[in-house]
């Protein structure tokens, strides 16, 4: 099935002290690995989500301004979602360098006309590494013009009309979400 990618990098790297998109990762700087890593997966265009148009963006790579104002990935995956040109969306995290090659073909391996696909680790799904269907701009509209800005309610919502499969972490797996949130946790 064909689709599209975004990378999403419009977080301000506070807890970090630095920007997360241009610190390395076994020598190589977060923002290519990540954009490497969805390369691989051979996506139809390549996004990247951001407050304003990142400095080491490579030109073949689309700039998409988080929708404003800026309420996190929300914004940055509803502002997506309304540019890519496909039925489906890869949504990656800047700060999830663990995340493989692998994971994410079998994640896009598992969407459906309409329907896309989030993993969830003990009832908590993680939406940033996951794939959303067209169908679901509508909703993440809806949620950013409201007032909670989470997520995870959108997430269940998605689920339950049946625009997002559900589909569980293994043990293993989980280390694949581990994210760059603060300096300790390189």
């Amino acid at each position: 099935m064909r689709f599209s990618a975004v990378l999403l990098a419009g977080g301000k790297s506070t807890r970090m002290g630095q920007d997360k998109a241009a610190m390395l990762f076994r020598d190589v700087p977060l923002w290519k690995n990540q954009l490497d890593l969805l390369g691989a997966l051979h996506p139809v265009e390549i996004l990247v989500s951001a407050q304003a148009d990142p400095a080491w963006r490579p030109s073949d790579v689309e700039f998409v301004p988080d929708k404003k104002p800026s309420r996190g990935p929300l914004s940055g995956i509803t502002a997506a979602l309304s540019r890519m040109t496909t039925d489906h969306l890869l949504v990656l995290g800047i700060d999830m360098p663990f995340m493989t090659e692998a994971y994410l073909r079998s994640q896009c391996e598992r969407i459906e006309p309409g329907r896309g696909v989030v993993p969830v680790i003990e009832d908590r799904a993680e939406p940033l590494a996951a794939v959303y269907p067209r169908t679901a701009q509508g909703d993440f509209a809806e949620a950013l013009s409201g007032n909670d800005f989470s997520l995870q309610p959108l997430i269940r919502k998605l689920i339950a009309t049946n625009k997002l499969q559900s589909v569980p972490i293994s043990e293993e797996e989980k280390r694949f979400f581990r994210n760059l949130n603060e300096p300790k946790d390189i």
